[in-house]
């Protein structure tokens, strides 16, 4: 196979592959990243401490992510079949990817939210800062750089499921290997979808942890988190709660 008869399919296969990354990461991410934060704010000693609710979504979260992908894509082929009309093609393939990456990243955010500093909290806290504002004042803002390196954990691990997904017929690079590389014997197409795997990888892994080390120098530079910078203020206590709210 000449390479006038390769690009077309690269190309085909390359968008492909980026709609369903790119759809099923934004998914992953608006669903994963309030489980996360659920996980630490119900668990014990946590700001909505609630037993019960924490166990329901960490059973829950721990099913999702026990699952291997293949066995998920076939165990939600009805449901899929329902949202999309479809069971085959890269729409229809973004439905388990996005499922699959919900609950890997919520374990995700759940660890970067626990790393940060419980101080912060309890001094928003002292300043009658409730749940709603600890969250979107602290403890998002102090975890952005290990979410941020969280986020390119998930598009990575999403990449590699939507090659699986490609080998029963949810298109993209996978499916373009396997029809092509390894069903028709083309190595050399199978070979530059190898290479097209890895410089994608690469150049996000390297994107994003220049993102989280860029976050983590400007944080280091600005010193102690918001709240504890209005602390030290000295402020009264009613304006400080104001500035955090």
């Amino acid at each position: 196979m000449t390479w006038s008869e390769m690009q077309p399919l690269l190309e085909q296969a390359c968008t492909e592959t980026l709609i369903m990354v790119g759809w099923s990461t934004l998914i992953a991410v608006v669903g994963g990243l309030p489980l996360g934060i659920l996980l630490v704010l119900t668990d014990k000693g946590g700001l909505l401490q609630n037993t019960v609710v924490n166990k329901v979504i960490g059973q829950i979260v721990n099913i999702g992510r026990s699952l291997p992908f293949i066995i998920l894509m076939v165990a939600l082929m009805n449901f899929t079949r329902w949202v999309t009309g479809t069971t085959i093609g890269s729409e229809a393939a973004i439905v388990p990817l996005a499922i699959g990456g919900i609950p890997f990243f919520a374990r995700l955010v759940e660890t970067a939210v626990r790393e940060v500093d419980h101080g912060l909290v309890e001094a928003v806290q002292a300043m009658g800062g409730n749940t709603w504002t600890i969250v979107r004042k602290v403890l998002v803002p102090e975890a952005l750089p290990s979410l941020i390196a969280s986020t390119t954990t998930t598009v990575i691990a999403l990449i590699g499921y939507s090659a699986m997904a490609g080998t029963v017929g949810g298109g993209g690079l996978g499916d373009l290997a396997v029809r092509y590389g390894y069903q028709r014997f083309e190595t050399g197409l199978m070979w530059i979808t190898v290479a097209v795997l890895a410089v994608a990888i690469s150049l996000i892994q390297f994107a994003g942890d220049f993102a989280a080390r860029a976050l983590h120098r400007r944080g280091a530079r600005s010193g102690p988190g918001p709240s504890l910078r209005l602390l030290k203020s000295g402020e009264p206590a009613t304006a400080d709660v104001g500035k955090v709210a």
